[in-house]
């Protein structure tokens, strides 16, 4: 009996068994069939969007990252200020407008027609009897600036920064000087320093185009005279030309000894030779209007390096720019045989720059009736120089 029993048992143990197994297999099955489903309606999701994608990007749609949707804004705006600029031109045109009869009008510095050029005169802290005598020789002050403006399209501004302590004695004596002479452009945002300089032509360049719409934009140091009919003269024969870089083109030794006068910390960059590319002598040289936009829109990314005028040579070795080498840019050689010093002094220098020696600059007019006595100097109209021929005596 008992161990009837226990077959019975075990009988009905393996049959709720195999009904367990059973039961668990369905729904394995069941489950299998529903992952797989999902899955298949995943993947033809996902086959639909390939093929939607394939048809936008087959339409020349693509996607495009959040730096290139601005690009692509920026430059829409830039077509649609050109498109009313055009339109503006065309009914200048209309008008009878004529690029050789340009007039400016330089109250609060708005210009009605485009001016020839606008001359950086750059300039330092200490210097102010450097830019006397220029106001007293070229440039001319008050009535006189405004003037040559109107007449001639010719701005000159003297460009200086801010004070390393920014509000001190330096910042409030040029202040005091611009109110009086109102001939100043100061960046703010430029701290005044000898190995700034690089950046402080840059920013000039960048501020006078966005405040000018000039034809050239003039560099040049404040110890160089300058003959303002030549030079305006000599720039507007080359109005025809949209890229034009133009001054005394020379190229040097690049210096690698870091107590070096005019020693180059990025000098590896020139090669084996150690030679500067091609660029014009930083006392002055001049742009046109489309170089001096590029540095204004690329400021932020131009590179300086040691020295002012190879930093300007640099922005332009890349581009598709018309080097002018303009020999009345240049001084061939260097003097300093003269004493008491008035010159800087060239032996043979162009038509319309004179070197001037920063600590004998503020007598600029006693020593001229001494020059003339000296030297063989042709001086043409009042106010403004211009050495023809010199001759330096055997000392």
């Amino acid at each position: 009996m008992h161990s009837k029993g226990s077959s019975s048992r075990l009988s009905s143990l393996v049959v709720k068994t195999r009904i367990s197994s059973l039961l668990l297999s369905m729904f394995a099955t069941f489950a299998s069939i529903y992952v797989a489903g999902r899955l298949w309606q995943d993947a033809q999701n996902r086959v639909h969007l390939i093929k939607k994608l394939d048809r936008i990007t087959g339409q020349g749609q693509s996607a495009i990252s959040v730096d290139d949707t601005l690009k692509i804004i920026a430059c829409r705006e830039q077509g649609k200020k050109l498109s009313e600029l055009e339109m503006e031109l065309d009914a200048a045109r209309q008008e009878g407008f004529s690029a050789k009869s340009l007039t400016v009008d330089t109250n609060d510095g708005n210009l009605n027609k485009r001016p020839l050029v606008v001359i950086g005169i750059l300039t330092m802290f200490g210097r102010k009897n450097n830019r006397d005598a220029i106001r007293k020789a070229w440039m001319g002050n008050g009535a006189a600036l405004k003037k040559m403006a109107s007449d001639k399209g010719i701005i000159a501004r003297f460009v200086i920064g801010r004070s390393a302590n920014r509000g001190d004695s330096l910042d409030k004596a040029i202040d005091s000087e611009n109110k009086q002479t109102n001939d100043f452009i100061i960046l703010d945002n430029h701290v005044e320093a000898p190995e700034e300089l690089p950046k402080k032509a840059k920013l000039f360049f960048a501020y006078a185009a966005d405040k000018w719409d000039a034809e050239f934009y003039v560099k040049v140091n404040d110890d160089v005279y300058v003959n303002i009919d030549t030079l305006g003269a000599t720039l507007a024969n080359h109005l025809d030309k949209p890229r034009l870089y133009i001054g005394c083109m020379k190229s040097g030794e690049v210096f690698s000894e870091p107590g070096h006068r005019w020693y180059e910390p990025d000098w590896w960059k020139f090669g084996d030779k150690k030679t500067y590319f091609r660029h014009a002598s930083g006392e002055m040289y001049a742009i046109s209007r489309a170089l001096a936009k590029f540095i204004s829109i690329n400021r932020f990314i131009l590179r300086s390096y040691a020295h002012d005028d190879v930093s300007a040579g640099s922005w332009f070795i890349g581009l598709d720019v018309q080097h002018l080498d303009e020999s009345k840019f240049c001084c061939s050689s260097w003097s300093s045989g003269l004493s008491p010093s008035l010159l800087h002094t060239c032996t043979s220098c162009g038509q319309y720059i004179v070197m001037l020696d920063n600590n004998s600059v503020g007598r600029v007019f006693p020593l001229i009736i001494f020059l003339f006595l000296r030297l063989h100097l042709l001086f043409i109209s009042p106010g403004r120089m211009k050495i023809t021929h010199v001759v330096w005596p055997n000392e």
